[in-house]
């Protein structure tokens, strides 16, 4: 029988997820000077890095491998909300 050492997979996905968003935060790095020199908004970016910073104190959470295994630092699919249905336009009688 195979028995997996959980805090050994703990730390063996804190170093995989802090591989995984070491060119995420480069990335974000970049973003945010450009936003800084255009005078934009920054609050999405630093969020978003904050995100990532964290994702690792998600491991202590976990208690099975098949959950560490789904930890990522993909950021979380959001479903855009449908759009609604146009209503159809009656045409004015008399004209085609």
């Amino acid at each position: 029988m195979i028995v997996i050492d959980i805090d050994k997979a703990k730390a063996i996905t804190k170093d995989r997820l802090r591989a995984e968003r070491t060119p995420l935060l480069a990335a974000l790095d970049v973003a945010f000077q450009r936003a800084l020199e255009s005078g934009s908004d920054t609050a999405s970016i630093v969020a978003e890095k904050q995100r990532l910073r964290n994702v690792t104190s998600l491991v202590d959470t976990c208690t099975t491998t098949d959950e560490l295994k789904a930890l990522s630092c993909a950021a979380p699919v959001v479903e855009p909300a449908p759009e609604p249905t146009p209503e159809p336009v009656a045409e004015p009688e008399g004209e085609a």
